[in-house]
């Protein structure tokens, strides 16, 4: 998540100060993805380092607001323009965690599934029962909440299909028969022998 084009979307609505900019964060994501404080300011530093924000003025609390740059905007309206990329291989810990497990002799990964199933669908339920705790239930940011939350229900059910189908996979071959046993080949690279 790009907290750093998140911040500056805020930023294009009008000035803010470190602390306005983490209320206004997580009041339009429902406060699913807290921020702190140092977080945000770095993150500031490093836009204004890009010469996508600049602070403005300071009012008689001592609250300095940042404002965004043309070069902001146009970073800005490309953000929301693109699409999200997702990266093409894996780095998803649960599935190189089972594809690992898979490849192990003496590891019942079928017990792997089941404490992860277990894990996931606890999560599931929890998302499912959550209710909006602000002010408005039929406010904009009871909207906002709601599409995040909405988000990760679908995330945990696509996980719990997915556990569902590697198990139905793992079925089709006998145990251990996916084993892999430490290569005896010497890698070709490596740190060369200290004579």
């Amino acid at each position: 998540m790009s907290v750093r084009l998140s911040l500056l979307a805020i930023l294009d609505q009008g000035p803010c100060y470190g602390y306005q900019l983490r209320a206004e964060f997580d009041r339009r994501t429902g406060s699913t993805w807290p921020l702190n404080v140092g977080q945000i300011y770095n993150t500031l530093d490093r836009l204004e380092r890009d010469g996508l924000v600049e602070k403005g003025s300071v009012d008689g609390q001592g609250h300095v607001y940042w404002q965004i740059t043309d070069a902001g905007r146009a970073e800005v309206a490309s953000w929301l323009g693109s699409p999200v990329e997702r990266p093409a291989g894996t780095r998803d810990e649960l599935a190189i965690k089972l594809a690992v497990a898979a490849t192990l002799p003496g590891v019942d990964v079928g017990e792997v599934i089941a404490a992860q199933r277990r894990s996931s669908l606890a999560r599931l339920q929890e998302l499912r029962t959550s209710e909006y705790a602000g002010a408005n239930p039929e406010g904009p940011e009871e909207l906002a909440w709601s599409l995040v939350v909405d988000s990760m229900v679908f995330a945990a059910e696509a996980e719990v299909r997915w556990l569902d189908h590697t198990e139905q996979r793992l079925a089709q071959h006998p145990g251990r028969a996916m084993a892999i046993e430490l290569s005896t080949d010497k890698p070709k690279r490596g740190r060369p022998v200290k004579a």
